[in-house]
């Protein structure tokens, strides 16, 4: 009996005409740092207005009598937890440095957020509904999962890749975290 040749090769070939690798960064590496300086830079603004009054912010002392009133005391001290994560996190995010780090502080603010604020409003409410909170939530954890890509800081770290462990410990670092938060 011989074996009868179909013209397929067991083991998948690749296309002799495969471009070069742009070493300017692919359109996805470009599109990928629109999405980290848009999101990360307006992150770190919504954390100055908190902690320097930039933007038209409250500044600390106001956000701090904010956060007193949800129940957090001191409230100052929170202000400025609240504030440097979505500040240093924003930057993070916006520079590709420690990517999962910097998404584990902007997903432990949201959690807090929803906990606090947005989640009494349901979903969608024109006062202010969890849908705002959930998408910060999720494009944070969304860059820590893919990796900030080529045209970051991070890129020379193992983390600067992305994948499961990287999501996993953003998700885990800022659920403990709010959870810490939100029982003190």
């Amino acid at each position: 009996m011989t074996k009868r040749n179909t013209g397929r090769s067991s083991t998948p070939t690749r296309p002799a005409t495969r471009p070069a690798p742009d070493r300017g960064g692919s359109a996805g590496d470009w599109g990928l740092l629109l999405v980290r300086l848009t999101f990360g830079l307006f992150m770190a603004g919504h954390g100055s207005q908190k902690l320097f009054g930039l933007f038209g912010g409250p500044g600390l002392t106001a956000t701090g009598k904010g956060f007193a009133g949800l129940g957090f005391r001191p409230g100052k001290v929170f202000a400025v937890i609240g504030g440097l994560s979505e500040f240093l996190g924003g930057l993070g995010l916006a520079a590709g440095l420690l990517t999962p780090l910097a998404a584990a502080a902007l997903i432990g603010t949201m959690i807090n957020a929803m906990a606090t604020v947005t989640g009494a409003h349901g979903l969608w409410d024109v006062n202010g509904g969890v849908e705002y909170n959930v998408c910060i939530a999720v494009v944070a954890l969304a860059v820590a999962a893919i990796g900030p890509g080529r045209l970051a800081l991070d890129r020379f770290f193992p983390w600067g890749r992305g994948g499961w462990l990287e999501a996993g410990f953003a998700l885990g670092l800022g659920g403990v975290a709010a959870a810490i938060t939100l029982s003190l």
